[in-house]
């Protein structure tokens, strides 16, 4: 890609301080009390990043952070993987243990003979068992289930840094919308957004889904061989992570002047995600929002070809709690983010799809993303 644009120059935010993930930490402990729990267990992975900022690789090696009422947290960690671990996260006490000991002997004491504890979903199995193996009359639950809200609701510094994802992910978009499109694979346009995305400051690309034609009826459909012609809608849904929280934005162009239903659906989704996005306000339901915008889209006929949620929440992963769904009874909060996202997909035809990032304010929704939901013409 050619004529790439200068990159954005604000600096880096200000990093979060051992007494933001201290607090952090605390409130998961006063959270499990308050759910029934007698402490929550916390493999590596996106739960531990948010509660103390350390990011150790994911191995076979036992690591787990136990935070239970009343306790410091204690960090059961390889001895060969402890400094590093007290460098990143110097606010933990550490209790380490070597190759060929029995690492879950480190952490039982630590959990305790007995009691019900949540465990962040992405656990390792090996792991959990041997843990159930030591303490058999140990119960678990998983945290999405039993502490649904704990990384939902962001403080104004995460809120920062996700409103500054989705401004990059912003100028992909209006980046992307200048390159060719027809003559081109899929594949080629998906690489041309992953390279605007980190241009612009992404440390990490999670998806970049370019769907034309018919493979726009498939919601996650990945960018193929397929090559784009004069007349395809174009589906883009794209995001990653800046500064360590998630951007996701979708937008659908069009190759060449549309013909009217494909306005028509255009336009019914643009007022079905605006009835969405005017549904957010702080004590409204989640499945509220979505509600709001399936209606829009089944008054218009269209009802069974919307075929996934409204919306998922945002954080430091681009799909987390909360959702929006219908089922989902969760009041919306001041400081949640989510995206709302409806769809059309007529299968064999086309799809459409528009995409913000919408948090949650006192006065309603405010929008993360800001480039215009109108159906851009591309060449």
């Amino acid at each position: 890609m050619s004529g790439t644009p200068a990159p954005f120059t604000a600096g880096d935010p200000a990093p979060f301080t051992a007494g933001d993930y201290g607090a952090r930490m605390r409130r998961a402990a006063e959270a499990a009390v308050d759910a029934g729990l007698d402490g929550v267990l916390i493999a590596p992975g996106p739960d531990l990043v948010w509660l103390t900022g350390y990011r150790p690789v994911e191995t076979e090696r036992l690591t787990l952070l136990v935070l239970r009422a009343g306790q410091d947290p204690v960090l059961v960690v390889p001895t060969l993987e402890a400094p590093d671990a007290a460098a990143a996260a110097p606010m933990l006490t550490l209790r380490d243990w070597t190759d060929g000991k029995d690492p879950y002997e480190a952490a039982a004491s630590l959990v305790g003979s007995e009691g019900r504890f949540g465990v962040s979903d992405n656990s390792w199995a090996l792991h959990l068992l041997g843990l159930q193996r030591r303490l058999p009359d140990t119960r678990y639950v998983a945290l999405t289930e039993a502490l649904p809200m704990l990384r939902a609701v962001k403080d104004a510094a995460e809120v920062a840094r996700l409103a500054e994802a989705g401004a990059a992910a912003d100028a992909a978009y209006e980046e992307i919308r200048k390159v060719p499109f027809a003559g081109r694979r899929e594949a080629d346009v998906a690489a041309d957004l992953a390279e605007l995305l980190r241009h612009f400051g992404h440390s990490q690309v999670d998806f970049t889904i370019v769907a034309s034609g018919p493979n726009g009826a498939n919601p996650h459909h990945e960018a193929g061989e397929r090559v784009i012609e004069r007349g395809d809608m174009v589906v883009l849904d794209f995001g990653g992570l800046k500064h360590g929280y998630g951007s996701d934005t979708s937008r659908t162009v069009h190759v060449g002047e549309p013909d009217l239903e494909e306005r028509r659906v255009h336009d019914v989704v643009r007022a079905a995600q605006e009835a969405g996005v005017a549904a957010v306000r702080p004590g409204a339901a989640c499945q509220d929002v979505d509600r709001a915008a399936r209606a829009v889209i089944t008054e218009a006929g269209y009802g069974e070809f919307f075929i996934h949620r409204t919306g998922h929440g945002i954080g430091v992963t681009t799909h987390e709690p909360p959702y929006m769904i219908e089922g989902e009874e969760l009041p919306l909060v001041p400081g949640m983010c989510f995206s709302v996202e409806p769809g059309i997909y007529l299968p064999g035809r086309f799809g459409v799809r528009i995409e913000d990032i919408v948090t949650v304010t006192e006065e309603g929704g405010w929008r993360l993303n800001t480039t215009s939901r109108e159906m851009a013409i591309v060449d």
